[in-house]
């Protein structure tokens, strides 16, 4: 099985990581300005002692001035045993020169090392276990016509050697124990940081059947975690509205079912309790049809929603007359509103493209819904109109109680009345305004509803054009 690094020890390495390279670039930087410090002090100093042997050479007037110069120098280098001073004559002879003073082969030459622009070049050798740092330079005297004499000055810098050799051995040192550092504290923040993100899946780890209101805090949450934060609530506010609506719906249809069963085993245990005529044993079997034309009725419209539900909905494409189409739905059900005292009416006109069997079965729907909730002596109107240049809007409007607000976001759930206590087999399952709105959200259109002063109004908007779905 392949090791997967968690995000903890990914962002520990990288933590650890950049601190190393934070930490060497800093020691780098330190032990380069110390060395360049060193470099200037040394400089300085073996200006200052070259400047010293130039003023005792620029006094030197005659030759016997000349020759108390190394008494003048031996007293004025008193006290510096790092130090190397050598001054030579033209011709090579020697003149001046300190206990211990080993220059290289170059600098003990007649002709110097040149000086730099108001700063002298600084040479570095080593010698045995020791090293050096030096310069060299002309120094002219007093006496006319004499050449310049040569002056070689050195410091042993052995000590800043050591010092830097100690430097850098407790740079290395520090810098071990600094990732070391860096690694647990950046185990620490990541754990820190990583919180929410282990509380997610706790939240998800406890997510069950029964354990759907579970919700992240977001006002602890990062604000680079507040996005996914959110989007997770919502996926779960989602997961247990579906959930509540899947078993609601279970339960709907198992309450639905159990009725029209029910009726059919009493009237079949009624019928076998004794020998019956032909006419009876008919009755019995007309009165069972009745329930088997009710069962295969909502059996068909649970299968249509479900087939909603996948999107395997597809509508054919044909010109549609809606003004056709109200006029001859309100002839089919001329004798049911004739019955209960209702006036049905349509104006308006209007084409759209669909499929003209769904279109009639979600307006068909409508119009029955209307008709069973409008009193006697109340009116239905259909009224076609143009909702927008590519729209086209049916409204199905009467009048009557209306609609309490409460039940109006639910009206087109599967199974939902306004008055559960309503006879249901006068009603039907509960599951025409769920299929009108699959119907219509199959073209491609919306359907609303509204209820106030008297008069309830759905409203369904189709396009104009419903693209189709090859097969």
């Amino acid at each position: 099985m392949m090791w997967r690094r968690s995000i903890t020890l990914r962002l520990t390495l990288l933590f650890a990581t950049a601190s190393t390279v934070v930490l060497l670039a800093v020691g780098t930087v330190i032990g380069l300005v110390v060395e360049a410090h060193f470099e200037e002090q040394d400089l300085a100093e073996l200006t200052g002692k070259l400047e010293l042997t130039r003023h005792a050479l620029a006094k030197v007037r005659t030759p016997t001035d000349l020759d108390a110069v190394p008494q003048q120098l031996a007293d004025a280098l008193v006290g510096h045993a790092a130090l190397s001073v050598s001054v030579i004559q033209h011709n090579g002879r020697l003149l001046f020169a300190t206990a211990g003073a080993e220059f290289p082969a170059f600098m003990r030459q007649a002709n110097p090392v040149p000086a730099l622009p108001e700063r002298l070049r600084l040479v570095k050798w080593e010698r045995g276990e020791h090293a050096y740092s030096g310069i060299a330079a002309v120094a002219a005297t007093g006496i006319p016509g004499l050449p310049p004499f040569y002056v070689a000055l050195a410091l042993d810098i052995e000590h800043h050697r050591q010092f830097m050799r100690m430097f850098r051995d407790a740079l290395w040192v520090s810098v071990a124990c600094g990732v070391l550092l860096a690694g647990v504290l950046g185990w620490l923040a990541a754990r820190t940081g990583l919180a929410p993100v282990r509380r997610i899946a706790e939240v998800a780890k406890g997510i069950s059947a029964h354990q759907l209101n579970d919700r992240l805090p977001l006002t602890t949450v990062p604000a680079e975690l507040l996005e996914l934060a959110g989007s997770f609530n919502d996926m779960l506010s989602r997961l247990e509205d579906a959930f509540h609506r899947l078993s609601d719906f279970s339960s709907d249809i198992a309450h639905e079912l159990r009725a029209p069963v029910s009726n059919l085993m009493t009237q079949t245990q009624v019928a076998l309790s004794k020998v019956r005529t032909q006419d009876e044993y008919r009755d019995i079997l007309s009165s069972n049809l009745e329930e088997y034309d009710r069962l295969a009725r909502m059996i068909s419209d649970m299968l249509f929603l479900a087939k909603a539900d996948h999107g395997l909905i597809v509508p054919q494409c044909e010109a549609i007359h809606l003004e056709i189409e109200a006029r001859e739905l309100i002839e089919f059900y001329e004798p049911l509103a004739e019955e209960q005292g209702v006036g049905v009416t349509s104006r308006g006109a209007g084409t759209v493209r669909g499929d003209r069997l769904m279109i009639r079965r979600a307006l068909s729907n409508l119009l029955s819904n209307a008709l069973r909730h409008t009193p006697r002596g109340g009116t239905v109107e259909i009224l076609i109109d143009r909702a927008s240049d590519d729209a086209i809007r049916i409204c199905v409007e009467n009048s009557g109680a209306g609609i309490p607000e409460q039940h109006m976001q639910h009206l087109f759930d599967r199974f939902y009345r306004v008055d559960p206590a309503r006879e249901r087999t006068s009603e039907g399952a509960g599951l025409g305004l769920a299929i009108t709105k699959s119907i219509v959200e199959a073209h491609a259109g919306r359907i609303s509803v509204a209820s106030a002063q008297g008069r309830t109004v759905f409203a369904m908007i189709l396009p104009v054009t419903t693209p189709t779905t090859e097969a």
